[in-house]
């Protein structure tokens, strides 16, 4: 099979133009759940509304449960109707644990989407090693992860390059970015390569992005929303994260940024990460009342 890069990919673009985009913003259905399938732009592929983060402090809620209790939870979210689990590299262990705790269950019943940092390493390996880890033969999402600079999109070429090398052998279903910064996100909007992006958002700006990307700092609410809603109109998924504000929340404001999320962003998608069953039925409801 020809390698097809990115530089290729980026010339059919332009000539695609807006035939490779939906152009539309997501429309909520009278009785939208938590657990319903959506599709994520372009991507073509489809995730439940509320996915399981397995990355709270970096994995170390998710490992401190040990593999029993972690497979416990997995469980309790599945048959819950959760069906998208995302991890990274970046989380120790964490696709190792997530593939003992999926184990048995059909692969198609489930996506998972894992994020790569773009360092120095080889990307190829990369994909194989942490398809072995999680005991899967793909990834429904491969994103680069903690993309924080304007220029990411030329600095991480290499590994535009590898993923969409890896799409060809269905070794990854669809790609993307999680960003961090105004600088990075303001790159998002109009990227041809991308199909996902991953940004951070809530109502109050806690742990969002900033002109600086200090992580202390206010983000900048509508900012961020905007380029959401361009993204979206752009062909583009969205998933969001920090929906509740990496765990600092009062009940009330975890409700309410959910309702922020997908009444006055518009995300496609957006991931929590949970240390037991209770939080989970929490996440589930809250953004069921945040759908109604």
């Amino acid at each position: 099979m020809a390698r097809y890069s990115r530089r290729d990919f980026l010339k059919s673009s332009l000539v695609a133009g807006a035939l490779a985009t939906t152009g539309t913003l997501p429309l909520l259905a009278d009785g939208a759940k938590a657990t319903d399938w959506v599709t994520l732009g372009k991507s073509g592929v489809k995730v439940t509304r509320l996915a399981f983060g397995t990355g709270s402090h970096g994995g170390a809620v998710q490992r401190q449960l040990g593999q029993d209790g972690f497979n416990a939870l997995v469980r309790h979210a599945y048959s819950s109707g959760i069906r998208f689990f995302e991890t990274s590299d970046t989380y120790g262990g964490m696709h190792r644990m997530l593939g003992i705790a999926l184990q048995g269950i059909p692969r198609d019943s489930y996506r998972i989407m894992s994020k790569v940092t773009t360092d120095a390493g080889d990307p190829q390996q990369r994909f194989d090693d942490l398809r072995r880890q999680i005991n899967s033969d793909y990834f429904d999402i491969m994103l680069m992860h903690v993309q924080q600079t304007a220029t990411w999109p030329t600095d991480s070429a290499r590994w535009q390059d590898a993923i969409l090398e890896a799409q060809q052998k269905k070794i990854i279903l669809s790609r993307g970015a999680s960003v961090h910064g105004l600088p990075a996100l303001r790159q998002v909007p109009q990227n041809k390569w991308l199909q996902v992006a991953m940004i951070r958002m809530n109502h109050k700006g806690t742990r969002m992005d900033s002109e600086d990307n200090d992580w202390d700092a206010t983000g900048n609410v509508p900012e961020v929303v905007t380029h959401v809603q361009q993204a979206r109109a752009n062909g583009l998924g969205v998933i969001s994260m920090k929906l509740i504000g990496e765990g600092v929340f009062s009940h009330e404001d975890r409700q309410k940024a959910m309702r922020f999320a997908f009444h006055n962003a518009g995300v496609d998608s957006v991931t929590v990460g949970y240390k037991s069953p209770a939080e989970v039925d929490e996440a589930i409801d809250n953004l069921n009342a945040a759908l109604a």
